[in-house]
């Protein structure tokens, strides 16, 4: 007789198959390993580390840090100052360049608008920005960046003020006056509001350096200043706005 053959898939036969793959799970792996920024997970959920959950980049949270101006920065500032000076004490031809353009710049606004911009510098108005900002700071529990603040806006005049006695540069509307080099205004303007947007909240660092561009250009269209006093000013904050950023970013860390 002829026999039937048994089916290959009988409880009696002893041939094991190869283990075959789950497609669905290696789908789910493939799908969550190409996201971005989530290598190991394929539910999308960021690592299990305290540093993976945090979001850089946006203002005053837990994680983030204040932007400091770089070494590169704060040397190209340094160099910056020393070059005008140089060229301030010498009367050398930058100086007299920056003395032509500041004639055809004058006036070129109303003094009504240079004057009301030119005050933005003035300690009245400026002092009191960065006073309620460190009050804020002080109720926030930050001291130490309010303190830091204060003690760069104390070390203006103490760098300005022998700054204007030792190169004695005349004004562009009173060339019998000396002592404009270089521009106070400036420099209690820049460290002022910059250091009370440190303070207060990053996202107000655009302002202030608006506020600061404001005070330089008007002084330059009123005929307060010349052009180089006002750079030199920039130049030579920048370096003293590091303790107000470095204290910021301390104390962003402390917090985390």
């Amino acid at each position: 007789m002829r026999e039937t053959p048994r089916s290959q898939e009988t409880a009696g036969d002893n041939r094991a198959e190869p283990p075959q793959p789950r497609l669905d799970r290696a789908l789910a792996h493939t799908a969550g390993a190409s996201r971005s920024g989530t290598p190991h997970r394929s539910d999308g959920r960021p690592p299990h580390t305290p540093r993976g959950a945090r979001q850089p980049g946006q203002a005053d949270l837990p994680g983030t840090t204040p932007p400091v101006p770089g070494r590169s920065a704060v040397f190209s500032a340094v160099v910056l100052f020393a070059v005008i000076t140089w060229q301030v004490v010498a009367a050398g031809p930058l100086a007299r360049l920056d003395e032509r353009l500041s004639r055809s710049l004058v006036d070129l606004v109303p003094r009504r608008l240079s004057e009301l911009g030119a005050d933005l510098g003035n300690m009245t108005v400026a002092l009191p920005v960065l006073g309620a900002a460190m009050a804020y700071a002080f109720r926030r529990g930050r001291r130490s960046q309010a303190l830091a603040a204060g003690l760069t806006m104390a070390l203006v005049p103490l760098l300005v003020i022998p700054l204007k006695e030792w190169t004695a540069r005349p004004g562009p509307l009173e060339p019998w006056a000396a002592g404009y080099y270089p521009s106070g205004h400036t420099a209690t303007a820049m460290v002022a509001y910059v250091s009370a947007a440190f303070l207060v909240s990053r996202r107000l660092i655009p302002l202030a350096a608006l506020l600061t561009a404001l005070t330089g250009t008007a002084l330059i269209l009123r005929g307060y200043h010349w052009p180089l006093d006002v750079l030199a000013s920039v130049a030579l904050c920048l370096p003293l706005l590091t303790w107000p950023a470095l204290a910021a970013r301390y104390a962003a860390r402390s917090r985390e």
